[in-house]
């Protein structure tokens, strides 16, 4: 099993793929990594040698920010935007959506399980 940047890589998995399960590496950013070592995206992890995830590893670490570094620098821009009270911070830190979808119905995912509010007793 290969680990690169901290992340187990599946075995079954063909190398394009495998890689993606490092956060920060999509399949454009995979494609890319292997047309510049020169290794067939075809290849399954398993059948990588020491050699060519040295390699891998080396080249992710120099060129691609991954992991760790990426998370980082994505919260600090979000906790950025909610100090200098911009209005994506402030959907950030709301929990609502930040790219102007409606929120009168559907944003659940934003806004988690609906809470369902009844009409109250009827006053005598």
């Amino acid at each position: 099993m290969a680990r690169i940047a901290g992340v187990n890589l599946p075995n079954q998995k063909r190398l394009e793929i495998g890689l993606t399960y490092i956060y920060g590496i999509g399949q454009p950013t995979a494609r890319k990594v292997a047309a510049s070592l020169a290794l067939d995206p075809d290849t399954k992890i398993r059948d990588l040698t020491e050699d060519e995830v040295s390699k891998l590893r080396a080249y992710i670490d120099e060129n691609v920010q991954v992991e760790g570094d990426l998370r980082r620098e994505r919260s600090q821009a979000i906790k950025r935007l909610g100090e200098i009270g911009a209005y994506r911070g402030i959907r950030h830190r709301r929990g609502l959506p930040v790219h102007g979808q409606r929120t009168r119905t559907n944003a659940r995912t934003r806004k988690g399980p609906a809470k369902t509010v009844g009409r109250g007793k009827k006053a005598k």
